[in-house]
């Protein structure tokens, strides 16, 4: 990670003093984080001869303060002449400053004369651009708060995903609403909007808007339901159907008329609901759909079958932004696993990764990394044609395999471990597919 610097440099005359004063600078593309440091002359020494040695006065001769402004023209903070470096990202921020996306373009820096010399005075601002890095980030993006039938509030919920290793949570209470101004409060973790769209026959996750849409949740017809969805979808929801082959509140709408992004194929612990979920979206694979899966706990409170972040999402995003960690999602860069201590997988093929397309070419292969597995489990790749084990790990450890691509299409990777002496293997990791397509002649 390289990161980018600039210096400017400003003069300050003496008839400006008392003046608010803008400074442009250009903020690059793609930043994750921006570091601002500025220094000029504020005290200025006079040294007299006394009985016996000397005595240096000192005087303070200049004060600049800080603020910047967005390309919009709105604050993102300011902090007077208190700090001299300042950081700013999406997620936290210098006190007196307002975590935000760092959109690129011409922002400003307010500079505050409030005192200047009467020879005036040379401010130097120095940057740092951070730019963004494709980062793996665990996540639970279906939870449930108090407000809702959950038993914590979302700081509560927020402090109990930290301690489970979470880098991200979605809040997706049923039928209610939390926006991101209140979840913007609550430091160290990414939260993400959201609200369960829960109605007697099926439920949907609505992810990264304040508001989906203005009407009340319930609909009694087809085409309020699919009201609800459009809106949400034109606003920017990310839209997830939930637990489509649950028995008590499965999906009974068809999916064909309704725009959506991700289907929830894991859903709380691994149960027979999820394996019926898991072979539909194989079937949709194999019809050629393109459809990215996730899971979520489900979370309401801590029990024998529910913890938080079990599953979870392991999630390669750009940066930590709820908006980065959402466009992650909607393409399929991501992965599920059982917990936020469960085994991981990368895969990777030319330049693309899960979710992605790479033009299929003779002699393809795709790299499987997995790190965690125990001993006994199983890397399983799928295809449209077939399913193949292959290897079973011998002991605790990681594994690194190479996987030739024989033909266009799709293939993707599950790990499957027996949890318990007894039972049959169940999935601990199953990866959204890397897709090969026909390559042009």
């Amino acid at each position: 990670m390289t990161e980018t610097e600039l210096t400017i440099q400003f003069f300050i005359a003496p008839d400006q003093q008392g003046k608010y004063l803008t400074l442009p600078f250009t903020m690059p593309e793609n930043v994750v984080e921006m570091r601002l440091g500025y220094h000029y002359q504020t005290m200025q020494d006079d040294t007299q001869t006394v009985p016996g040695g000397q005595f240096t006065s000192r005087e303070r001769i200049n004060i600049i303060d800080l603020g910047l402004i967005t390309p919009d023209g709105k604050q993102a903070g300011a902090s007077g002449s208190d700090k001299s470096n300042i950081f700013l990202s999406a997620t936290k921020a210098t006190p007196g400053y307002s975590p935000q996306p760092l959109t690129p373009g011409e922002w400003q820096i307010l500079v505050g004369a409030y005192q200047v010399a009467p020879e005036g005075v040379t401010v130097t601002y120095e940057f740092s651009f951070t730019p963004k890095q494709r980062t793996l980030l665990l996540g639970d993006i279906h939870t449930h708060t108090n407000a809702s039938d959950g038993v914590f509030t979302p700081e509560e919920l927020a402090v109990h995903a930290r301690r489970q290793g979470l880098d991200f949570l979605a809040i997706t209470n049923h039928n209610q609403m939390i926006s991101s101004i209140v979840l913007n409060e609550i430091s160290g973790i990414t939260l993400i909007p959201g609200v369960e769209w829960t109605h007697y026959q099926g439920h949907a996750n609505f992810l990264g808007v304040n508001q989906p849409y203005d009407e009340p949740f319930f609909t009694n017809t087809e085409e309020e339901m699919k009201a609800r969805f459009h809106s949400a979808h034109k606003r920017g929801a990310l839209i997830v159907i939930n637990h489509p082959c649950d028995d008590s509140c499965g999906f009974q709408f068809g999916l064909e008329d309704l725009p959506f992004d991700c289907l929830e194929i894991w859903n709380g612990p691994m149960r027979e609901s999820n394996l019926r979920a898991v072979h539909l979206w194989q079937t949709l694979l194999e019809s050629g759909k393109r459809i990215p899966v996730v899971g979520g706990s489900d979370y309401h409170r801590d029990s024998l079958f529910q913890i938080l972040g079990g599953p979870c999402m392991g999630v390669y995003a750009m940066s930590n932004t709820p908006a980065d960690i959402l466009a992650a999602l909607a393409a399929g860069n991501s992965y599920i696993t059982f917990a936020p201590q469960g085994p991981t997988l990368e895969m990777v093929t030319d330049e693309a990764i899960m979710g992605d397309t790479a033009s299929w070419h003779q002699d393809q292969t795709v790299r499987i990394t997995g790190h965690g597995l125990k001993t006994g489990d199983v890397v399983r790749v799928i295809d449209g044609h077939e399913s193949m084990d292959l290897f079973q790990a011998p002991g605790a450890g990681d594994i690194e395999l190479t996987y030739p691509i024989p033909a266009p299409g799709f293939v993707r990777v599950e790990i499957q471990r027996t949890f318990l002496p007894g039972l049959p293997p169940l999935p601990a990791l199953i990866a959204n597919p890397i897709y090969f397509s026909e390559s042009e002649k």
